[in-house]
């Protein structure tokens, strides 16, 4: 279990990872003047960047800068998707995505630590939901899915990025956050959160074409 120290440094995680959307919103903005010939240099080191969070999660420790040089690049990379779906079903369904994420992951978080469950079943689970979706998503990009596909793609999404949120938020109350972890476990629930409105958006951008 965990030490009232450790516990104690939750608090933490949540101020870093507001800070964490804050840089993103900041790298959003900034992609708004990032010529597009930029954004898959800078979506190959992202990916470069989660690659190597991989090994650093064994050794539970990412440091504040690379938290937040990450999210910013995110920031840069979400960018063309936001402005495509701005042009493609306005800024109400946008802030309804966005709004029900909030819903969504504040939700889950309350409930997974404020709940005598334990959620750690889910971790081989989630991994291997994970895995299936990013083949998928390969696949898409090769040979696109129908939109029908695509539905439950992103329905499928939303649901596996909530059952990170349940099990990222109840292992933090199982086992405790020493001060070291705290950047990586910010890290956590920003993937969550950012997973979790992209695919809300596209579910809400197929629906509005329908």
């Amino acid at each position: 279990m965990y030490s009232e120290a450790s516990y104690d440094y939750m608090p933490s995680v949540l101020k870093t990872f507001a800070i964490s959307l804050s840089f993103s919103l900041l790298g959003m903005v900034a992609g708004v003047f990032v010529p597009p010939s930029l954004i898959i240099p800078l979506v190959v080191v992202e990916f470069i960047m989660l690659l190597s969070v991989m090994f650093f999660r064994r050794r539970k420790a990412i440091s504040y800068t690379f938290l937040y040089v990450f999210t910013f690049i995110s920031g840069i990379t979400i960018y063309p998707a936001i402005a495509y779906y701005l042009s493609s079903m306005g800024a109400n369904l946008v802030l309804g995505a966005l709004g029900t994420t909030v819903v969504i992951f504040t939700g889950l978080g309350v409930y997974a630590t404020k709940t005598k469950r334990d959620f750690s079943f889910l971790g081989g689970f989630l991994m291997a939901a994970l895995l299936a979706l990013i083949v998928l998503g390969i696949f898409n990009f090769f040979s696109p899915l129908t939109s029908t596909a695509m539905l439950v793609y992103s329905f499928i999404g939303v649901l596996v990025f909530s059952g990170f949120v349940l099990y990222d938020f109840n292992m933090m109350k199982k086992y405790g956050v020493t001060a070291e972890e705290v950047p990586l476990m910010a890290l956590n629930l920003y993937l969550d959160f950012i997973n979790i409105f992209l695919d809300l958006l596209r579910f809400f951008n197929i629906l509005s074409d329908d």
